[in-house]
């Protein structure tokens, strides 16, 4: 299916709600204002397997212009907003785009861009920026038919660069250049979680990830209805979910952190009886949070492990997990296997990289030496995080690789002391890292911060320190806690570690707090 079917078969029905104004798009005008912005591709001069990039918040143009690049045979790569200038400029010129669409919101970062690409034909949307042209004029003298040759595209998305420069996944277009041939994607989503034209899916996070992005348009392929969040917060999601009647979501554990924070009152000032699925992913769940969440929601919570590269996939529902406490499911495309830093297979049990075998396929644009890395003599790939699977087949994650702390010879992986951390009633976000140590190698640093930040001082940290200590063990424990007024959390839930690790890794090395 696609929307340009159901903007014929059903023309009047909401494709998209934003859910703070109520604004609202068709699918007839989805359909119409994504063929105006192929023909603009076209006119411009970009051709089937050409790239285009998007540097846009939530907004409901977003969604014209991936579907406008979907129906034209294009790579659309989406930018993270959170870039700096030169951030977006190497990710433009890396991926090879000969065409950006940016909101005007976003303008004091797109404007220095115009002096450098200058090859590259520049759009804004909701106002002018210097050295760029009207997305809305220009999309105004096109048709709103269908391109001549239609051809399906697809995404190619940078990882966040949470431990290093963003990296491109870029895979083949489809075989099938059908644009509404069915997808992995799409057969999951009805299979996995019954998703489908009756769905009202809930959008909290930025469409620039691969998860919000992906999801969201696997709705729109299936006739159902996407409310976008603009922003997220607490209540504003748990009242969008009553005011428009929400049966799927999708989430990530900060944002559950965040809802279980909220005085009791508002929690339940909302009905959430028609929600049915609440999907969530990219990065590990507390334990303890995942059970106040089901307890909460009821059995309606559904988790996956995944990356951008489509490699494979494992799924898990409320029941498996709560027998399986702490698992990310078995897998459900690809076969799983653990493997040993020499590339030995390991039994079940035991804690080695995550493989994939007979996923998807890919490899990171421009860097041959990183798509190498993610393959073993087999052939399986991995996204580089260490786990280990149980006797039923069940998948449990440890950590990334690139986070392990080697301290006294110890390997020492940040999750679990994280999520101790994380359930403190005191602590509304928390990174641990290793940190130089001239006995040690490294030293297990914590970075709290804390729900007031007020409290942060040596009393704080030392009630930490024995909310640590009851439940871990002394090499775990944190030996230095330090705050900060926020993390650079990436929106969708990551952390930049790579960020943290270097303000204690540099020069003179430092504490935040």
């Amino acid at each position: 299916m696609h929307p340009s079917i159901h903007g014929a078969e059903t023309p009047d029905k909401p494709a998209l709600i934003v859910a703070e104004t109520g604004e609202t798009v068709s699918f007839a005008e989805l359909d119409r204002r994504s063929n105006r912005a192929a023909q603009l591709f076209r006119s411009a001069g970009l051709a089937v397997g050409d790239t285009i990039a998007l540097f846009l918040e939530n907004i409901p143009e977003f969604y014209d212009v991936t579907w406008g690049a979907q129906r034209s045979g294009l790579f659309y790569v989406c930018v993270s907003t959170k870039l700096t200038a030169p951030e977006v400029d190497y990710i433009v010129r890396d991926s090879g785009a000969k065409l950006i669409v940016a909101s005007a919101a976003l303008g004091v970062v797109a404007a220095p861009l115009a002096v450098g690409l200058q090859d590259v034909a520049l759009y804004t949307i909701g106002g002018p920026v210097p050295g760029w042209a009207s997305w809305e004029g220009a999309v105004a003298a096109m048709p709103d038919t269908p391109i001549a040759d239609e051809r399906a595209g697809i995404d190619m998305l940078y990882s966040s660069g949470t431990t290093g420069r963003p990296k491109g996944v870029r895979v083949a277009l489809p075989e099938d250049p059908n644009i509404a041939a069915p997808n992995i994607l799409s057969m999951l989503a009805r299979g996995l979680y019954g998703l489908g034209p009756d769905t009202i899916y809930l959008s909290p996070a930025p469409l620039y990830h691969a998860a919000p992005l992906r999801w969201s348009m696997t709705v729109l392929r299936l006739g159902g209805t996407v409310v976008m969040m603009q922003h997220f917060s607490p209540e504003t999601a748990l009242a969008a979910i009553e005011k428009y009647h929400v049966t799927a979501s999708q989430w990530v554990p900060t944002h559950f952190v965040r809802m279980l924070k909220l005085d009791e009152a508002p929690r339940a000032r909302h009905d959430l009886s028609t929600l049915k699925v609440a999907i969530h992913a990219a990065a590990p769940c507390p334990i303890p949070v995942k059970e106040q969440m089901i307890a909460w929601w009821g059995p309606v919570l559904f988790e996956y492990y995944a990356g951008s590269e489509g490699n494979g996939l494992t799924t898990i529902n409320s029941e498996q997990w709560l027998a399986h406490k702490g698992s990310v499911g078995k897998a459900a495309y690809g076969t799983l296997h653990i493997c040993s830093e020499a590339g030995e297979e390991l039994g079940a049990g035991e804690e080695g990289l995550v493989y994939f075998e007979g996923g998807g396929q890919f490899e990171y644009h421009n860097d041959p030496a990183r798509t190498a890395e993610a393959r073993n003599a087999q052939g399986w790939t991995t996204l580089g995080d260490i786990g280990r699977i149980d006797a039923e087949g069940y998948l449990y994650l440890t950590d990334r690789k690139s986070f392990m702390i080697i301290s006294g010879g110890v390997n020492i992986y940040p999750q679990e002391i994280e999520n101790r951390l994380i359930t403190h009633p005191r602590v509304a976000d928390v990174a641990v890292i290793g940190a130089p140590d001239p006995e040690m190698g490294e030293r297990v640093v914590a970075v709290v911060q804390p729900v007031d930040m007020a409290e942060a001082g040596p009393e704080l940290a030392a009630e930490l320190t024995a909310w640590c200590r009851a439940e871990l063990s002394g090499v775990k424990t944190p030996r230095q806690i330090d705050f900060a007024e926020e993390l650079p959390r990436h929106a969708t839930g990551k952390l930049y570690k790579r960020l943290l690790r270097d303000r204690y890794w540099g020069v003179g090395g430092g504490r935040i707090v």
